[in-house]
């Protein structure tokens, strides 16, 4: 098989690498003809200000027709695949891809209607923008051949939302980079453990995420030796500045970006990593990236309990630990339960059977050419 990578997709997104990977991983021959215009933007919906959105947009209409003469010139293919963000470039690329007779795949990914209008809630559900993006999402989703997401749960949800046949959008897990996030880089540099547990949160500092949640279990928790650390930026930072404020917790860290070596230390020296907490719809639709990087390096995990993150584990154990969402009490317990696991046990038997497993990028793409067969269900 060979797949053309086309357009405008965010390669700086674990997500759109994976996929590349995993097919490749599988011995498809992938062919990448994109452009570049995500520089420097690591949540799209902080862009702010008429200016910057036209400057974006009018990057992203000058970068097709290059793309689509590029892309003319390509030897025969079997499938297009859009990368996240891919709504917009399956408008572009549909016409070129009939008329050379292949179909077209479409990572949906993250809605941006359900993104910005049911889960950020940074417009109403009348206003003029929320009608727009359902109406090109709309449409998007059903000039596909095919169309997929990150979870099973997350695409029953969007079918519903956007009026699609049962069964019309396919699931692949986001899964993990397993060159970068690897059990074996926890046995090398494991560092001494002390009676202060290290809980660490990193992400961006959206809803979905439900850090107010996280805060408000460390001030639970102030008198208890838990050091806590959060990593990232965004939407929901002012409110968390402000929470924390207003009432300090001494012993919680907080910086704003962190690149992967550095990062990789902080999982690494964590005693438990923190999930998701949000209590919308779509975080019980979703597993993030965190969740199946912590798993693969065989850290502890503790994140809200859904329909979603039951897919991948059908049964909690010591190791992870699924609490209700939006319930600091029951986030501050679940960390004391573990100190207390952690004090009995030192952390010495962790078993692989402790940790759900097959995400790499090799079973990603197994997941993806699934949906890629001829037999495979159209929208």
């Amino acid at each position: 098989m060979r797949v053309v990578l086309w357009g405008t997709c965010d390669l700086s997104k674990p997500r759109v690498r994976i996929l590349r990977d995993g097919l490749r991983a599988n011995g498809v021959e992938v062919i990448e003809c994109h452009t570049d215009i995500w520089s420097g933007i690591r949540d799209k919906s902080q862009v702010r200000g008429a200016f910057r959105w036209i400057r974006l947009l009018g990057h992203i209409l000058i970068s097709y027709p290059r793309l689509a003469w590029r892309y003319l010139r390509l030897p025969s293919h079997d499938w297009v695949l859009l990368g996240y963000p891919a709504v917009v470039d399956i408008f572009a690329i549909r016409l070129f891809a009939w008329l050379r007779g292949t179909r077209v795949a479409m990572d949906w990914f993250l809605s941006a209607y359900d993104t910005v209008v049911l889960d950020r809630r940074m417009v109403g559900r009348r206003h003029p923008l929320a009608w727009m993006l359902r109406a090109i999402e709309w449409l998007a989703v059903r000039l596909a051949d095919r169309v997929f997401m990150d979870t099973k749960t997350h695409a029953t949800r969007m079918e519903q939302v956007f009026g699609l046949r049962q069964g019309a959008c396919g699931a692949v897990w986001v899964g993990v980079e397993g060159e970068i996030f690897r059990a074996d880089r926890d046995k090398d540099d494991q560092p001494k453990r002390t009676d202060v547990l290290q809980v660490l949160f990193y992400g961006q500092f959206i809803p979905l995420h439900g850090i107010p949640t996280i805060v408000e279990a460390a001030l639970l928790l102030r008198d208890h030796p838990v050091d806590w650390l959060l990593i990232g930026t965004g939407q929901e930072a002012t409110k968390v500045r402000g929470m924390l404020d207003r009432h300090p917790v001494p012993r919680l860290r907080w910086i704003e970006w962190a690149e992967y070596p550095v990062l990789l230390e902080h999982i690494t020296a964590a005693d438990v990593c923190l999930g998701i907490f949000g209590t919308s719809d779509k975080a019980a639709s979703v597993i993030p990236n965190k969740v199946f990087q912590t798993l693969a390096m065989r850290k502890p995990l503790i994140t809200r309990d859904s329909a979603a993150i039951r897919e991948l584990v059908s049964t909690p154990s010591s190791m992870i630990q699924l609490v209700t969402a939006g319930d600091a009490r029951a986030l501050a317990d679940a960390i004391l339960r573990f100190a207390d696991y952690q004090r009995v046990h030192a952390m010495e038997t962790r078993a692989e059977n402790d940790f759900p497993s097959n995400f790499d990028e090799t079973a990603v793409g197994k997941q993806l050419l699934a949906i890629l067969q001829p037999t495979a269900s159209t929208t």
